[in-house]
């Protein structure tokens, strides 16, 4: 059994921009990911200002070198059915990226391999025993894809960080709870076209009666479509059965009408996933935090996913390392902090659902307009 100063489960963005800070700070570092590494993900889309990010995590030019695509600005339809364009190249960080995430997530655990992390892939973290002021966590790794009577592998750790997405499942082991403050889910699919014509790398944005799209250009020259809806407000099986969520697509045309143009077809089967806005009630205790989507995750309209990722684990890091130095409050003013970016990005959500008022009776709308309406009344 092998003591570790911090093992971090979860190797996307977040956990990987914790791994970089720490090992660089001495620290001895196990980075735990699981097998789903080369699978597609959603949430591709960097925004300009997220550049100071990967500049602190020393990755800025390896990314901008990578083979992402440029992202120039969105074009919105949403309030009304005029266009509604913002254009990065006219602020101050220039362009936006459309990742690769599969390429992305990789660079950045080779980062943090070469800051002196150790990576270990295929594997799953349980608690086997939580840690207190006196005693590490005792730890179980278990591959992923082993039978349930494998022996797991048994580690001890000073500190543990939770980046296992919206699942928080180490956290909530922990005693954190949860908060949820919708049901959005998001069905996605990719389309391909015989044709080399589309160069339109903005992010297009369509509200419709009962929720709203989102279509982006990616690096492999594919286009994804989004829908997101409340998930009781849709038919699960007809959207995931084969072309269910390109033919529901009509239902956006400014965003259909480019597609057809451009002779998309399905290229993928439809998938669904959880995307509704949600935080620990603590991203912090006794000896572990929670990164990224597992500390507070937010609606894709935000754009603030994978920066979010990147600057919580940077957070994190630094909290961890203040408090090893005697700072007290570090963990605290950590959890704080959290919060306070969640509540702050509720308000501003609360703006956007505002503008959008051409279906006042449908339930997807009326629900948000309700929340609005009390924070009005209040």
């Amino acid at each position: 059994m092998r003591r570790r100063d911090v093992v971090i489960a979860g190797g996307g963005p977040a956990g990987a921009a914790a791994a970089i800070a720490l090992a660089r700070a001495g620290r001895d570092v196990l980075l735990v990911t699981g097998v789903d590494d080369a699978a597609f993900k959603v949430g591709e889309g960097l925004p300009p200002n997220a550049r100071s990010l990967l500049r602190d995590l020393g990755v800025l030019e390896r990314t901008l070198a990578d083979g992402h695509r440029a992202s120039p600005g969105t074009n919105a339809f949403w309030g009304n059915a005029t266009a509604h364009a913002n254009d990065f190249l006219f602020q101050l960080h220039g362009h936006g990226l459309q990742l690769d995430r599969t390429r992305f997530d990789a660079m950045l655990r080779d980062a943090a391999m070469q800051a002196g992390a150790d990576i270990l892939q295929g594997a799953r973290v349980r608690i086997v025993a939580p840690g207190d002021a006196t005693r590490p966590h005792r730890l179980a790794l278990r591959p992923v894809d082993a039978q349930t009577h494998a022996e797991a592998e048994s580690i001890d750790a000073d500190w543990l960080i939770d980046a296992t997405g919206r699942s928080a499942s180490l956290a909530r082991t922990l005693g954190a709870r949860k908060v949820a403050h919708d049901g959005q889910i998001a069905f996605h699919q990719r389309l391909r076209s015989a044709g080399d014509d589309d160069r339109d790398g903005r992010t297009w944005v369509e509200a419709v009666e009962n929720g709203w799209w989102y279509s982006v250009l990616l690096p492999s020259r594919e286009r994804l479509i989004t829908f997101l809806t409340d998930a009781d407000l849709c038919d699960h099986r007809r959207l995931l059965d084969g072309d269910g969520l390109w033919r529901a697509l009509a239902d956006a045309p400014h965003l259909h009408a480019p597609c057809t143009t451009h002779g998309y077809s399905p290229a993928s089967q439809p998938r669904g996933t959880d995307a509704s806005g949600c935080h620990l009630d603590r991203a912090a205790g006794e000896r572990w935090l929670a990164v990224g989507d597992a500390a507070l995750a937010f609606d894709p309209l935000s754009s603030k996913g994978i920066s979010n990722a990147i600057y919580t684990g940077l957070r994190a890091a630094d909290a961890l390392l203040r408090h090893a130095r005697g700072d007290a409050a570090a963990l605290d003013g950590y959890a704080s902090h959290l919060l306070d970016i969640h509540r702050v990005y509720r308000e501003q959500l609360r703006a956007f659902h505002a503008m959008e008022r051409r279906w006042p009776r449908a339930r997807y709308w009326s629900r948000r307009h309700a929340a609005l309406s009390v924070r009005e009344t209040a």
